[in-house]
């Protein structure tokens, strides 16, 4: 499982030896319905976008089909639930070998693959940023003495170095406390299995085990624990995943598969590379992503997305890795090129050493009035001091895009927990929250799960977008993202965790620069204003 599908609670650092912080699902406390994101607040108690009631506002008018790019981690095209939404390039005739169109891409049906080979093969794992600048400036700086690099290099050099070499350390901290629980974890749960004779040890049967063996009663403990944070053993691979994952690959610096894509990497202006596997080795957070926006809402099965009248179309630039400068930029490109109103990014790093060509491909689309969102990430840091690219504020100028979206993620629950605890967020830098905690979703094989993230809260606020737009195709990008941060629902005095610093209350408010949460209902009465102002009405 890729590192960017993992639920984010799994993600968080391990605090202790065994107080590590995973969130128990909903369902071991109190569920909240499996659509919450789509319900409104006055009816069911959740503070979801209100999507059923703005269609109802809707009724009775027309639509037109908005197309909404996800650059992603690749999308199954397959699914049950998104048959009918996927964009299909009407210019291509599928598999003959030939640019069609010529867009410069071949056989481009469905959408296009940044990080595969022309062979056909795929980018699965790739390394972090941080990773790929320290290897980089290694090779250049390691053989020099410290006092003659460049005083400007030598200062970042510096601070590359000690970040690496701290997340590494992290990480293996992280690792062997992870080693030790899942060991005692995994010896507990057999010596208990073999005391009550049962294949596997539910909460209830500990309180049938009548001993005063020491290494009875401490097994017993541990898996109290472990029922207590809604552990189970399914999620010991994907801890062990992770923790490999990270360490084999995204820290390795001697690990590089762009050969794989074959394109010349050191040429960032460099458009046509890849292959038209859009859905790729693992394609689950994507696919997560592309139902929230589109999922079919009337064939009775799985979810409803936000948006009715919509495809998808599918671009594949983020590995299990940090996803690269270059690839983000011509997603963005393609998207624009292709005709989409709305780009989707569910993704983001804490460095980017060519944010110059990716401010160019945003400079584009917002010349070309196509609408960014972005997820604003997951490191409960105020990203208006730490970075996380790419970011709506362009290199080496006060200047920011007028036609990007920064989404945080809000929680369906109330109170004190109403934002994730896993959500960046930044007076200035974040817009808006949207629902963004157990989010039921389509994932690949046809299957739907609960996944959390800004991850999920970025495609709710694209699902708005594109729902504005194919109503009120009139609306500028501009327009329908005033409509969107204007309509958010306020919630005065509301005092919150701050995310990563449970007990430490602040006012919502202060997390975005909106201090609401966006609502598909109030989004289209807005919507409808501006359109009877622009008819003169």
């Amino acid at each position: 499982m890729k590192i960017k599908q993992l639920s984010l609670t799994l993600l968080l650092n391990l605090s202790s030896l065994f107080a590590f912080a995973y969130e128990p699902p909903a369902d071991s406390l109190k569920t909240a319905p499996s659509n919450w994101f789509n319900l409104d607040a006055e009816n069911y108690y959740v503070q979801g976008i209100s999507t059923e009631k703005a269609y109802e506002f809707l009724k009775g008018k027309s639509s037109e089909k908005v197309i909404v790019a996800v650059i992603d981690s690749g999308v199954d095209i397959e699914h049950e639930d998104l048959q009918g939404k996927i964009w299909i390039n009407e210019g291509e005739i599928p598999d003959n070998g030939i640019d069609d169109d010529k867009n410069g891409y071949v056989d481009d049906v469905n959408g296009w693959n940044f990080i595969g080979g022309a062979d056909g093969t795929n980018v699965d794992n790739d390394t972090y940023e941080l990773t790929r600048e320290y290897a980089r400036l290694q090779e250049k700086y390691s053989e020099v003495a410290l006092e003659d690099i460049p005083k400007k290099d030598r200062a970042y050099y510096e601070e590359i170095k000690s970040s690496y070499e701290q997340k590494v350390g992290e990480m293996e901290e992280q690792y062997a406390r992870f080693k030790f629980f899942a060991d005692s974890y995994l010896r507990s749960s057999k010596l208990l299995e073999a005391y009550l004779d049962v294949e596997e040890v539910a909460p209830e049967m500990l309180e049938q085990v009548e001993s005063e063996d020491e290494v009875v009663l401490t097994s017993i403990s541990i898996m109290e624990y472990a029922f207590s944070m809604g552990f189970n053993k399914d999620q010991l691979q994907e801890y062990e995943d992770y923790y490999v994952s990270a360490l084999e690959y995204g820290y390795n610096l001697n690990f590089d598969p762009r050969h794989i894509v074959g394109d010349n990497y050191e040429d960032v202006n460099e458009r046509h590379y890849g292959n038209n596997d859009v859905d790729g080795p693992d394609s689950s957070h994507g696919t997560h992503v592309a139902g929230i926006i589109a999922a079919n809402r009337d064939n009775n099965i799985g979810m409803e997305g936000v948006a009715q009248n919509v495809v998808i179309m599918p671009i594949r630039a983020v590995p299990d890795g940090d996803e690269r400068d270059k690839d983000i930029a011509n997603a963005i490109y393609y998207a624009v090129d292709n005709g989409a109103q709305v780009i989707n990014m569910s993704f983001g790093k804490s460095y980017s050493p060519h944010k110059e060509i990716v401010d160019k491909a945003v400079e584009y689309a917002e010349s070309k009035g196509v609408l960014l969102v972005h997820a604003a990430g997951n490191s409960s840091e105020d990203i208006d001091e730490e970075p996380n690219f790419p970011t709506k504020k362009y290199a080496d100028s006060k200047k920011e895009a007028s036609n990007w979206i920064e989404v945080g993620a809000s929680s369906w629950k109330g109170e004190e927990d109403f934002v994730a605890q896993f959500s960046n967020y930044g007076k200035k830098s974040v817009d808006v929250f949207a629902p963004g905690v157990d989010l039921y979703s389509t994932t690949p094989d046809q299957k739907y799960e609960k996944n959390s993230g800004t991850s999920m809260a970025s495609p709710v606020t694209a699902g708005i977008a594109a729902l504005i737009k194919s109503y009120y195709p009139e609306l500028s990008a501009g327009q329908i993202k005033q409509i969107i941060l204007e309509s958010t629902v306020k919630f005065n005095k509301l005092k919150v965790n701050r995310p990563g610093e449970e007990g430490k209350l602040v006012s919502f408010d202060s997390l975005s620069s909106t201090g609401g949460v966006v609502n598909a209902y109030e989004a289209v009465k807005l919507a409808d204003s501006y359109q009877i102002k622009m008819e003169g009405r």
